[in-house]
């Protein structure tokens, strides 16, 4: 019995290797079309009897404007260029600010986040933090830092019920992504921590504040050699 059990968890462990294995290279190709996170917000505007439309149009990478890759690296991961798809440094400071009692932020890398919106679920839990490391090393070998780019900037959300560069420019600037100032850059970029809760035209003086930061952030963002 111990033996059928054994070897039926390794069966599954190779399963579950060769099925990420081969989703990870299928999507180095191919536009993620759905990501976990929208389909949780559809099931929970369905059950609050919500008739959102959510907003999706995949861009090439080219065709997003540089201004916007500078403020969201500026933002969220300033050594996105250099590092392996995590900053050891932003993971101990966040485990620091928790064992104060502050709050948790600062830790995922964009490989992280690109990670965890394309293949895994929300949440903290130790399961999910591991696939999230798992996922992310297989990305950061099979993808590289262009298409992770390409990926984070195609899937995340900006917006209620708005997805990817090209919504969130329509929706926040009703103009295309590849046209972005700076500032309209890191308006979005601003928003990024929770989308649903702030705005990146006519924002609050907190959004504003970070906006002015990410300006001046992004003038230190290296050359974007991918």
């Amino acid at each position: 019995m111990f033996r059928r059990v054994i070897r039926f968890l390794f069966k599954a462990m190779l399963w579950f290797f060769a099925i990420s294995i081969i989703g990870v290279v299928f999507f180095k190709f191919v536009p993620v079309p759905l990501t976990p996170l929208m389909v949780v917000r559809a099931i929970e505007n369905k059950i609050d009897g919500k008739e959102m439309i959510c907003s999706h149009d995949w861009e090439p990478l080219k065709n997003i404007s540089t201004n916007l890759q500078k403020a969201v690296i500026a933002s969220e991961d300033g050594t996105f260029l250099t590092h392996n798809g995590f900053d050891f440094n932003a993971i101990q400071k966040a485990m620091k600010n928790n064992e104060k009692g502050k709050k948790l932020k600062g830790g995922s890398t964009i490989s992280q986040q690109t990670a965890k919106n394309v293949f895994l679920w929300q949440g903290r839990s130790y399961l999910r933090k591991g696939l999230e490391a798992y996922f992310t090393v297989l990305i950061e070998l099979i993808w590289g830092k262009e298409r992770i780019m390409e990926v984070y900037l195609n899937s995340i959300e900006m917006g209620v019920g708005v997805y990817g560069a090209e919504a969130a420019c329509q929706y926040w600037y009703k103009k295309e992504a590849s046209n972005l100032t700076k500032y309209e850059a890191a308006g979005i970029a601003a928003i990024l921590p929770n989308p649903r809760k702030f705005k990146a035209t006519n924002s609050s003086s907190y959004i504003n504040r970070r906006k002015d930061r990410i300006v001046k952030h992004m003038r230190y963002v290296g050359k974007l050699e991918y």
